[in-house]
């Protein structure tokens, strides 16, 4: 009788991103570690390359001053550790990235002594997508992205990596109910706009000068047809060329630098 074979997945099915579990996070890349050192986030461990280490100094350098143990290893091993698969010879082993609530968001704008100017993710399924996003917000100077629980991606590995250190300088809550949430906002005064083709309002008439809340949809449906209706107002961003619509980062940025352009 012949053995049985063993069967693997798919290659293309080996690697999946992890949502973060437990206490522990990984961040991957030299982007992502040294934003992560530099926030002053506690780190546990420094997985490094024996064959970038010269190229690294100054991570290694903060990586030891913050008390984080530094452990020289194959790059076999960061392989077999990453979640994102492009880990750039440094891993580094840090507590969970901790989700911030709606008060503390607007409580940055007032500590800013500024009108607050909020990202909303309507379900964003893909982790490159939400870390890109972010990274769009920061660095426009949004107060906080805000994410739904259910049916849409969290802070991942591949989120924080893709947010090129954005995660570590911008509050992100993670709410249950997004129409709610919504509904809190305007109690405080905020304006919601939904980013949507068929907007009534083209972006450029809108007026972001007060407190504001943009929604970015999902990746391939949109706005939700419950948060859509509890928008104040649906902007459009005019398409001058044969394709009709942004990628969800892209949308995002232009929005938010059309909010940063109309405030003092």
């Amino acid at each position: 009788m012949n053995p049985k074979k063993k069967s693997f997945p798919p290659k293309s099915d080996r690697r999946r991103p992890r949502e973060e579990s437990g206490e522990w996070m990984l961040y991957e890349g030299r982007n992502a570690v040294m934003e992560l050192l530099r926030a002053g986030k506690p780190v546990d461990k420094l997985f490094l390359s024996a064959d970038v280490s010269g190229r690294m100094a100054d991570i290694v350098s903060m990586a030891k001053a913050s008390g984080a143990v530094v452990v020289e290893c194959d790059r076999r091993k960061l392989d077999a550790m990453s979640e994102t698969g492009v880990h750039q010879g440094v891993i580094a082993q840090a507590a969970a990235h901790e989700y911030v609530s709606l008060e503390d968001i607007l409580q940055t704008a007032r500590d800013r002594g500024e009108k607050p100017l909020i990202l909303i993710c309507d379900g964003l399924n893909d982790p490159h997508n939400l870390g890109a996003v972010i990274r769009s917000a920061e660095t426009a100077g949004a107060h906080g992205v805000i994410i739904p629980k259910r049916r849409a991606v969290g802070l991942t590995a591949t989120a924080a990596k893709a947010s090129a250190g954005a995660i570590e300088h911008i509050g992100v809550a993670r709410v249950t109910n997004l129409a709610a949430t919504i509904d809190t906002l305007k109690e405080q005064g905020v304006w919601v706009f939904g980013a949507d083709a068929g907007g009534d309002k083209n972006l450029y008439d809108a007026d972001f000068a007060d407190s504001c809340a943009i929604v970015i949809g999902s990746e391939g449906n949109g706005l939700s047809r419950i948060v859509r209706e509890k928008c104040d107002f649906i902007v459009s961003i005019p398409m001058k060329g044969k394709v009709n619509s942004l990628n969800a980062s892209a949308a995002a940025a232009v929005l938010l630098y059309e909010a940063v352009r109309q405030r003092p």
